[in-house]
């Protein structure tokens, strides 16, 4: 009886020092608290993900994106460079097009009605007053449709 007590007793202990060795505090998974100002902050940076395959498949592009060291909000001027933590928003431009458009939600980025063949998507990271910080592209391909 006392080795299973025991068995039981390491069992919890050991599953007790798992969680806590993978617990996250909320501030691993926010970033810092919008209500304290950041001195000297990280450079802000964009990460891009390819699009998602099994919407490409249909030829439907769902891009996701995040940013570091930037919240994605729907701010704009001059006065909003002084804000800390830093904001900014996403310029996107498809196929090298002569104009983009601009995304302050921070969500995935839907573009659809795209031909077959290959195609590109630039996301700008730009702060407040429209100045491009980091710059990332995905080069992709629509698929033909399939005849039925």
């Amino acid at each position: 009886m006392y080795a299973a007590l025991d068995c039981v007793a390491v069992l919890a202990a050991s599953t007790l020092f798992a969680a806590a060795a993978v617990a996250q505090t909320a501030r691993d998974v926010r970033g810092p608290s919008p209500l304290v100002a950041i001195e000297n902050e990280a450079p802000a940076r964009l990460i891009v993900d390819p699009p998602l395959a099994e919407q490409l498949a249909q030829g439907l592009v769902f891009i996701q994106y995040t940013t570091e060291n930037l919240h994605v909000v729907p701010v704009f001027g001059k006065g909003a460079l002084d804000v800390s933590p830093r904001i900014g928003h996403v310029h996107i431009t498809v196929d090298d097009a002569p104009w983009h458009f601009v995304d302050a939600s921070g969500e995935t980025v839907i573009v659809v009605g795209l031909k077959p063949g290959p195609h590109k998507v630039l996301l700008e990271l730009a702060d407040p007053t429209h100045h491009v910080i980091d710059s990332k592209a995905v080069s992709f391909e629509i698929p033909t449709p399939l005849k039925k």
